[in-house]
């Protein structure tokens, strides 16, 4: 068993302890996802591109946070859909290695519709 599948046990047990199940709906769990990212972008929200590489402790600390919010609603919301997070990662970052090819993709931003 790896560290995730470990992580998703433990929710899995959190969200039992407390009769939590019946409110983790894969709606609901999208929009606490949603919520939680949004908090990371009021971090960044008015800091220039400099600012936000290199964050004081205080912006570092709530984006640990945050960030950790956002792991956790999104592996209860793959386990509520049977989705193994990972292997879809993997997945896409493969199709992505095929849209964004290195010699066409390199230091631009462009929509792969575009390269």
């Amino acid at each position: 068993m790896d560290d995730l599948e470990r992580l998703r046990d433990e929710l899995r047990a959190f969200s039992a302890a407390r009769d939590w199940d019946q409110f983790h709906s894969p709606k609901n769990l999208a929009m606490a996802l949603a919520g939680e990212a949004a908090e990371i972008l009021e971090i960044f929200q008015w800091l220039t591109e400099a600012q936000s590489r290199a964050p004081d402790e205080k912006a570092r600390a709530a984006a640990r946070d945050e960030i950790a919010d956002v792991l956790l609603y999104l592996i209860r919301l793959a386990d509520q859909l049977g989705i193994d997070p990972l292997a879809e990662a993997k997945r896409k970052l493969g199709e992505n290695a095929k849209r964004y090819p290195a010699d066409k993709s390199r230091g631009n931003a462009r929509k792969y519709t575009d390269l």
